[in-house]
C-alpha cells in the first residue's frame, strides 16, 4: 500500500512561521482524507493528528534526523512517496532512490538580498540537486513556478505543479474593525519592508497620525535592528513581537487596514487571511502578491515611501473604497482553500505513483 511520507516538523514548533502554518493547514486537510500517511517528525505527533491511516516516525532532532529519515525512506522506497514541504535536504540526499516531491515556496535565498544566512547556504547547496533528482516538483504559486523555471532551465513546465495555500481558518468570526489600526504581520526583516512602512506611516498628515496607529506583529528575524529601533521611537507605532494564533486572529478581527508592502513573496498567506475577512488590503505589486490579491487590493510601489504613504492615506480617508475592497476581497479569497490545495497535490502525486 503506497503511503505519502511528509516532513511535518515545521508545523510542530512552538512558533511556526509562514511555512509552518502552510504545513499545518495542508496536513489538517490531508488527514481528513483516507490517504495512507507517514508523518515524519523530531517531536511527538499531536493527538489531534492521530488517525488509523496515519503512521508516524519520530527521530532525534539535528543533522542526523535527515540521515536517519533518508535511510528509513530508502528501506520503504517501494511503498512511499516523500513530500518535502519545507526542506530540500532529504530530496537532495535520497532523491533518485526514493520518489521525492519537494515544495518550493520561494527563491528568496537566490535574490542576493539580506536573508537568513543558514537557510541561504543550505538552499544554495541542496536545491538544484533536489530538483534534478525529484520525481515531481511543486510550488506554492505561479510566481514561484515562473521564478523556478527561469533559474533552472533544465526543468520542464509540466514537471512543476502549483499548489497555492488556504486561509488560517475556514470560517473566521465576524470582524469588528476599530477604525484606527493599520496592521502588518511578518517576521522582522528587510524583505517584509517594515522599515519603509514605518517611515511611510510617519509621513501621514497630522490628523491621520493622531487618529490611527500602526501595529507590527512578528518575531525577530535578520538585519532588523533598525526596524526595532524605529518602531520604538515613532509615535503611534507598536511592535507586538511574535503573536500566537489567538492574538493573530484578534488583531485581524480588529484592524481597519492590512498593510503588506513586501518586496517579494512566494505566496503571502496573511494577505489571504485579511482578504477572507473583508479587510481592506494595501500590498506591493511584487512576487506572488498580485496573484493572491487579484483586483481586491490597493497596490503600491514597495520601494517608494511616498507611494506607501499615499496608499495608506487613500484607504484611511475613503470609506467607500474600503467597503468595495472588503467585498471584493471576500470574493477573491474564495478562490483559495486547503481542499483545493490538497486536491492539486494528490493529482500531482498520481503523476509519480
Amino acid at each position: 500500500m503506497l503511503r505519502i511520507a511528509i516532513d511535518v516538523r515545521a508545523a510542530l514548533v512552538s512558533r511556526p512561521t509562514g511555512k509552518g502554518q502552510w504545513v499545518r493547514g495542508f496536513v489538517a486537510e490531508l488527514l481528513s482524507r483516507s490517504v495512507p500517511l507517514l508523518l515524519l517528525s523530531d517531536t511527538p505527533i499531536p493527538s489531534s493528528w492521530q488517525r488509523p491511516h496515519a503512521e508516524s516516525l519520530i527521530r532525534s532532532p539535528g543533522l542526523l534526523w535527515h540521515l536517519s529519515v533518508a535511510h528509513a525512506l530508502f528501506k520503504r522506497r517501494k511503498d512511499v512517496i516523500f513530500f518535502a514541504p519545507t526542506s530540500f535536504i532529504i530530496p537532495f540526499l535520497a532523491g533518485g532512490s526514493v520518489r521525492t516531491v519537494p515544495l518550493v515556496h520561494d527563491l528568496i535565498a537566490f535574490r542576493g538580498e539580506p536573508h537568513d544566512r543558514k537557510a541561504t547556504y543550505i538552499e544554495h547547496l541542496t536545491l538544484a540537486g533536489a530538483l534534478r533528482k525529484a520525481a515531481h516538483i511543486c510550488t506554492i504559486s505561479e510566481a514561484t513556478k515562473r521564478d523556478l523555471l527561469s533559474r533552472y532551465p533544465f526543468l520542464k513546465a509540466d514537471a512543476v505543479s502549483v499548489l497555492y495555500a488556504g486561509p488560517f481558518v475556514s470560517l473566521p468570526p465576524p470582524n469588528s474593525p476599530d477604525g484606527r489600526t493599520i496592521l502588518t504581520i511578518g517576521t522582522l526583516c528587510p524583505r517584509k519592508n517594515q522599515l519603509r512602512l514605518i517611515r511611510a506611516f510617519a509621513r501621514l498628515p497630522d490628523d491621520l497620525r493622531t487618529a490611527t496607529k500602526l501595529v507590527l506583529a512578528g518575531g525577530r528575524g535578520w538585519h532588523d535592528d533598525e526596524i526595532v529601533r524605529l518602531a520604538s521611537v515613532t509615535r503611534g507605532v507598536e511592535w507586538r513581537g511574535y503573536v500566537a494564533d489567538d492574538e493573530y486572529a484578534s488583531l485581524l478581527a480588529a484592524c481597519t487596514i492590512f498593510a503588506f508592502p513586501s518586496l517579494y513573496e512566494g505566496f503571502g498567506m496573511p494577505v489571504l487571511d485579511a482578504l477572507q475577512r473583508g479587510i481592506p488590503v494595501l500590498v506591493s505589486s511584487r512576487g506572488s502578491l498580485p496573484e493572491v490579491a487579484g483586483d481586491a487590493a490597493l497596490f503600491v510601489d514597495p520601494e517608494d515611501e511616498t507611494s506607501i504613504a499615499k496608499g495608506l492615506e487613500t484607504l484611511l480617508r475613503d470609506e467607500a473604497l474600503r467597503s468595495c475592497l472588503g467585498a471584493e476581497g471576500r470574493v477573491q479569497a474564495r478562490k483559495f482553500s486547503w481542499k483545493n490545495t490538497v486536491d492539486l497535490f494528490l493529482s500531482a502525486v498520481q503523476i509519480v505513483s
